[in-house]
């Protein structure tokens, strides 16, 4: 009868057991978890003879064999050579016993362990002469093409290569037979891993008798009878034998000795342990480390009390009076132990008691009490499955009362699960109204407590319904995984504590360095997850086999092993890149006559050398063959060449800028309407940061197919021009002889060629002149535009040279003949039309809209005029 589901083999009580059995405390103890009813049996032979090949193992001849003993001698004549007999009658045998039904799952494992072994010698001999074959290849490849049909060659190289194919063949002899043998060995070990998942899942679907039924109730009862019957009958029997009565009484100081030391560990161990971590926290140094001393001061809190627990069962076992089963029983007792204490240990880090702020669940103080409750509730559970499965062994319960005797753990276990997943769902409902701001953290304790409240509802029906196994094997294992999430959250909250401490930050732990450790501890965690959802050592063993074997990519393989020492020599030829450069930049570039921007060149076209050469030589040397994906490559190029089109023609307009260096950084440019100084050209984009302090990022190829000014590129010189306007009454020789003066005066003018002054014509409002002269940096033409348009002011004021002004504001300037003139043109207008001109008609026509600051100035007869009369000078006026 097989029970898969046993949750006794948790991580905590084999730590405990494990402890007990190196101690040598329990000399009959035999195996942790009693599978059949007396004595322990035999250990297995752990090394197999050569001979006729054996019948089958069968049930009965593998039932106490330990699978971790899995590996044989096989002979050979010398250390580097395989008996391939020895091998042939195990693969025979292997392949019987895979297909008799009978064969127990241990025998499989052994057989298994066996065939993973010889697996291993054949994948290290497929590199046996390696390198004397790539060797033999060479000197055949020197050799020239093989002749075709119908042509000869050299009788000499005809020999010379008939004698090397032979020893290449030869040589790769001991190669093919070990990739033969081991994919013989790979396949049977995939035939007895798929007869064990298929054994496990028939088992997971077996429907027991159903534990509802009052019928099988009394069976329930007569075992737990039988098992309490049996314990005091041991101890009844050794009770009454002198001899060990006399060694009671032997070891009676000793024994009660121990109890004193288990009672004080047990029942003020924690309370010392309180005590002194609140010491480390008055005497630290700096509050910083206060948490940190804490967390690895709790610890004794499950250290002192468990090892009180092993006392006791160590003074049991002293006493004499315990037989097989009550030492079954007291070996799972330090396990019940630790399991308890260590719940409790993290139900108080997960939900303390005093802050419960300070934990890594947001929850108020009735919520941490129920969660620190449930939590050691967990403990507890645990710790009562693994004593009824040491007194209440699984293999000697009829099928009726096993489901009974399961039922009110699961149960109960699935109430204290459910109340857990409330629980996390309550600490996401505080404060989280805006589902934007819910972290990945919560999203995922949220998807975790609905699973757990989903697992607590499906297990207990199933259990009900008579699938014990499928129950056992849900409730237990979703519990254990509560538990592993719980100390990666504190593990990870303790990473945070001393990256704080270290750094002496005030931002608790939420950093970047707590949230990759996370990231960290949670992939190394997947397979722990895996072992407690009942995923055995060996299929976790083979994956690793397979990830170590890496991946086949048409002729070549990559393993992890020639990934990482890509990595190695591609980050060595990449340092060493940096560094060159760095020489090249600092003291090797400066002692050239090269500008900044050929030196800026220089260094960035060293880069990218060094990337590519880095890049070749790793791949070489790391012995990945890249001809095996020129088709996969030709068949991709022709997508990636629509694709990143665009990215291609930066990348080589980038590689051109970089040659030509048609622009280079610190040149002041403008290209497609954008002005600025360059700050740096990388592969694909050359960065420009305008004058108004924006970067602007263009494509490399509009630098090589627009038109570009670079106004600094081969010269700092360049020409400005300064356009000046004068009155029409100035005197032009004198004006221009002022601005030659101006414009010669200037530091950053070059006197050859002399600025120029040019008489540019007459506009509309005055007579344009410009100054046209080259400084020496056009960087500074903003600022020399500035002083000499100061300086001719200040020689126009002292010179007398009127600046123009706007025509229509003439008649404030010459009243009179503004005056005459109006009445000219009125008297005109009168005389047309043929009508006389109304008595007391003012001479002046009406005046046009004026400004309010140019009315005083205006002449006495205007400045009655109403403004409701007609422009003299609109558009119907003229005509």
């Amino acid at each position: 009868m097989i029970w898969t589901a046993r949750p006794e083999k948790s991580g905590l009580a084999v730590i405990a057991r494990t402890i007990l059995l190196c101690a040598g405390l329990f000399s009959g103890a035999g195996s942790v978890v009693a599978q059949t009813a007396g004595p322990p049996p035999a250990p297995a032979q752990t090394t197999q003879t050569i001979g006729p090949p054996p019948a089958p193992l069968t049930k009965s001849q593998t039932a106490g064999q330990s699978s971790g003993a899995k590996s044989i001698t096989a002979s050979g004549p010398a250390a580097t050579q395989l008996d391939y007999a020895a091998w042939e009658q195990l693969a025979q045998r292997a392949e019987r016993t895979i297909g008799d039904p009978a064969t127990s799952n241990s025998g499989l494992e052994l057989v298994r362990g066996q065939l993973a072994d010889w697996r291993a010698k054949f994948q290290s001999a497929q590199s046996t002469n390696a390198t004397r074959i790539q060797s033999q290849r060479d000197q055949i490849t020197a050799l020239g093409p093989a002749p075709a049909e119908g042509e000869t060659e050299t009788p000499e190289i005809a020999e010379r290569r008939k004698v090397l194919n032979e020893q290449l063949q030869r040589l790769e002899a001991p190669k093919r037979a070990a990739d033969e043998a081991y994919r013989r060995a790979n396949g049977l070990i995939t035939e007895i891993d798929r007869e064990l998942r298929e054994r496990q899942t028939q088992q997971l679907l077996k429907l027991w008798p159903t534990p509802v039924n009052p019928a099988n109730w009394d069976d329930a009862l007569k075992a737990v009878g039988q098992g309490i019957s049996t314990l005091a009958a041991e101890v009844k029997g050794n009770w009454g034998q002198e001899v060990r009565r006399t060694e009671l009484r032997d070891r009676l100081p000793a024994v009660g000795m121990l109890l004193l030391v288990a009672m004080v560990l047990i029942f003020r161990g924690r309370r010392w342990i309180e005590q002194f971590a609140n010491w480390l926290n008055s005497s630290a140094g700096s509050t910083r480390w206060s948490r940190v001393l804490s967390f690895f001061a709790s610890l004794g809190q499950v250290i002192v009390p468990a090892g009180g627990v092993l006392l006791i069962s160590v003074a049991a076992v002293l006493t004499g009076l315990s037989g097989y089963l009550g030492k079954q029983v007291l070996s799972a007792l330090p396990g019940a132990g630790f399991a308890i204490f260590a719940a409790y240990w993290l139900a108080g880090r997960l939900f303390p008691k005093d802050n419960c702020a300070s934990g890594p669940l947001a929850l108020s103080s009735s919520a941490c009490a129920e969660g620190r409750f449930y939590t050691t509730m967990i403990g507890v559970i645990y710790a009562a499955q693994s004593l009824r499965e040491a007194l209440l062994p699984t293999a000697r319960q009829s099928d009726e009362a096993l489901p009974v005797l399961a039922l009110p753990l699961i149960l109960l276990m699935s109430l204290v699960v459910w109340r857990l997943g409330r629980i996390l769902s309550r600490h996401l409902g505080r404060g989280t109204e805006n589902e934007e701001a819910i972290s990945f953290r919560d999203r995922v304790l949220r998807v975790v407590g609905q699973v757990l409240v989903a697992i607590a509802f499906i297990s207990p029906a199933l259990g009900l319904i008579g699938y014990t196994t499928a129950a056992n094997a849900l409730i237990f294992p979703a519990a254990a995984s509560l538990g592993l999430a719980g100390l990666l959250l504190l593990l990870v909250q303790l990473i945070g504590d001393i990256w704080r401490a270290l750094t002496g930050g005030d931002d608790e732990g939420h950093g970047l360095m707590p949230v990759i450790a996370g990231f960290v501890l949670t992939l190394a965690s997947l397979p722990l997850f895996a072992l407690v959802w009942g995923v055995r050592v060996e299929d976790l063993t083979e994956l690793w086999n397979r990830f170590t074997q890496g991946v086949t990519l048409g002729e070549t393989r990559i393993s992890p092993a020639n990934f990482m020492y890509f990595l190695v020599l591609f980050g060595v030829g990449y340092g060493a890149t940096r560094l060159f450069q760095g020489a090249l930049k600092s003291s090797i570039l400066p002692k050239t006559r090269l500008d900044q921007g050929g030196r800026n060149a220089v260094v960035s076209g060293v880069g990218y050398l060094g990337v590519f050469v880095s890049g070749i030589i790793a791949v070489s040397s790391a012995g990945i063959d890249l001809s095996g994906l020129a088709i996969v490559a030709s068949a991709l190029s022709l997508g990636i060449g629509f694709g990143l089109q665009t990215i291609v023609q930066n990348f080589v307009a980038g590689i051109i800028l970089l040659i030509e260096r048609p622009v280079s950084e610190g040149d002041w440019i403008e290209v497609g309407g954008v002005s600025g100084t360059i700050k740096s050209i990388s592969v694909r984009s050359t960065r420009i940061q305008t004058f108004d302090r924006s970067d602007v990022i263009v494509p490399n190829g509009d630098l090589i197919s627009q038109q570009v000014t670079n106004w600094t590129r081969f010269s700092l010189a360049g020409r400005v021009i300064i356009p000046i306007g004068v009155d029409y009454s100035s005197d032009t020789r004198k004006v221009s002889r002022v601005l030659q003066e101006i414009a010669e005066a200037q530091p950053l003018a070059l006197l050859e060629p002399p600025p120029v002054v040019a008489f540019m014509g007459f506009g509309a409002d005055s007579m344009m002149f410009e100054i046209r002269m080259i400084i020496r940096d056009v960087n500074f033409s903003l600022s020399v535009r500035t002083e000499v348009n100061h300086q001719i002011a200040e020689r126009f004021e002292a010179e007398g040279i009127k600046m123009p002004f706007s025509q229509r504001d003439i008649w404030l300037r010459n009243p009179d003949a503004v005056a005459a003139a109006l009445a000219s043109l009125h008297e005109a207008a009168t005389n047309a039309s043929g009508l006389p001109a109304p008595a007391g008609a003012s001479v002046a026509a009406p005046a046009p809209q004026v400004r309010d600051d140019y009315v005083e100035d205006a002449p006495a007869g205007l400045r009655d005029v109403p403004h409701g009369g007609s422009d003299p000078f609109d558009d119907e006026t003229e005509r």
